[in-house]
């Protein structure tokens, strides 16, 4: 049961103990509310497999709660407690859609009892869902992706905002895809927009819409990206790259479901399941100050994060397998001799699996044979120049560890003569784009740049004219 996360609401401090204490010992996270407020705040910020609530709570009855717990995940198994043991009590649980009505007091043998059993009907309710679909998009069985794989399962049946992380190339895209058609909106519209692809000017029409004369160019009437993706899921490709602008607006619309388009007075209301996805650290962003701290917690419900392909190389032979198939017709005969499979899973995929898909296009373009040697995929590498890179960077985990990589490839008496010497060489060669990217990074603002790189400002000034950085432009 490792990993099922259990939420028990009710006002009696002593029951929340006791029925903490036993589910804790029967191998399950427990998170505790004391009342209805704490118990909604539990459902929107973990996840949870299963929920035993009291009926009676200070500040709301639960049968008000449940509707709403429902309409965000309507599957999660809901236990239902209360002293009031009547007819109408048990009756109204069953009619909201309750696992079970359990009168107080109870037999805890019993309660753990009723918890293994909900948690084992949903995981067979959620693997017959599954079954019954065909060309699952996603292909690995490696651990981390049975990682993924879980938490995904978790949220076929809730409408909760997901976030996506990882490098570009690893499948976000298909994780939203898949959340959207194997969820509840499966029957709704998938809209998806990259942030990265659209001039920053556009980004709020696109997503907005804009009426007719609202800017110059703005010669029709456009329906946005929330208007199209209404009642179905709207998926932010690169949402690391929203203008500061754009994310004000789109947290406003995470708050109160309505917007309005650019140029518009009347409010447009919306109801959309928001999968984001970058492939930078939102963290670091936010200290940058490029990203609102806000509205990251809005989006950053259920993290999902995506490992590269170096990572699960053991993917590598189902990946290949995969993408054969879906470059060839049912007729054709091709595979890849099993060491140039191990050849393939040598290289460290920077690219991650969009990468592997692109070279397994070309060897199957460029080599008609029914079975490709190893030394064809060997040559291929190296024409691409991305042979020596096998071996370089299969153990390059660090800084140092490139650093050493890089000062590998001179000699070491070609500095004897150098001004600068071989320290301020490299020093000077690591400073220049740390400094240019925290200046892109902040605008140009040198002193948000100061603070960030732990530089006085004047030190920060005098290494741009080392380095010969045009800041002329640059403001303060």
């Amino acid at each position: 049961m490792k990993n099922i996360k259990i939420i028990v609401a009710d006002d009696d401090k002593a029951i929340r103990l006791v029925l903490q204490t036993a589910l804790k010992r029967a191998g399950f996270e427990v998170t505790t509310a004391e009342n209805a407020a704490a118990l909604w705040n539990c459902v929107q910020e973990n996840f949870a497999d299963l929920i035993i609530t009291d009926v009676v709570m200070p500040d709301e009855n639960a049968f008000d709660l449940i509707p709403k717990i429902k309409k965000i995940n309507p599957n999660i198994p809901i236990i239902v407690m209360s002293a009031q043991n009547t007819l109408m009590t048990a009756i109204k649980a069953n009619e909201l859609g309750a696992f079970e009505y359990i009168p107080k007091p109870f037999d805890i043998t019993e309660l753990i009892s009723i918890v293994n059993r909900s948690i084992k009907e949903k995981k067979e309710s959620i693997n017959n869902d599954i079954d019954q679909k065909e060309d699952f998009p996603l292909i690995g069985r490696s651990k981390s992706m049975q990682d993924v794989y879980r938490i995904m399962a978790r949220l076929m049946n809730s409408d909760l905002t997901v976030l996506i992380t990882g490098e570009s190339g690893t499948g976000k895209e298909l994780i939203a895809k898949a959340l959207h058609e194997f969820g509840t909106r499966k029957n709704s519209t998938f809209v998806a927009m990259n942030m990265a692809a659209i001039p920053q000017d556009l980004i709020e029409s696109e997503l907005f819409g804009h009426e007719k004369g609202a800017f110059t160019g703005a010669i029709d009437k456009k329906i946005g990206k929330f208007e199209l993706a209404n009642g179905g899921t709207l998926f932010l490709d690169e949402i690391g790259d929203m203008p500061i602008e754009a994310q004000t607006r789109l947290l406003r619309v995470l708050q109160e479901g309505e917007f309005l388009s650019v140029g518009g007075t009347n409010p447009i209301m919306t109801n959309v399941r928001i999968i984001a996805a970058t492939n930078k650290s939102l963290a670091e962003q936010i200290k940058l100050g490029a990203f609102r701290e806000d509205l990251f917690y809005r989006i950053n419900v259920i993290p999902i994060k995506l490992p590269p392909l170096r990572q699960r190389k053991d993917d590598i032979p189902a990946l290949v397998n995969h993408f054969i198939s879906s470059n060839l017709n049912q007729t054709s005969s091709f595979t890849i001799e099993k060491e140039g499979i191990e050849y393939l899973k040598s290289y460290d995929w920077p690219g991650n699996i969009r990468e592997l898909e692109n070279f397994i296009k070309r060897v199957i373009t460029l080599y008609p044979e029914e079975v490709v040697s190893q030394e064809v995929i060997k040559n291929e590498f190296s024409i691409l120049g991305t042979g020596n890179l096998i071996n370089e960077n299969k153990n390059l985990k660090s800084l140092e560890d490139y650093i050493v990589t890089y000062l590998s490839r001179f000699s070491i008496d070609q500095f004897d003569d150098s001004d600068k010497g071989l320290y301020q060489s490299v020093l000077l060669e690591f400073e220049k784009p740390v400094l240019n990217y925290v200046l892109k990074a902040t605008g140009g603002n040198q002193i948000k740049a100061s603070k960030i790189l732990g530089l006085n400002r004047n030190t920060l000034r005098k290494k741009l004219r080392l380095l010969n950085i045009e800041y002329s432009k640059i403001y303060d």
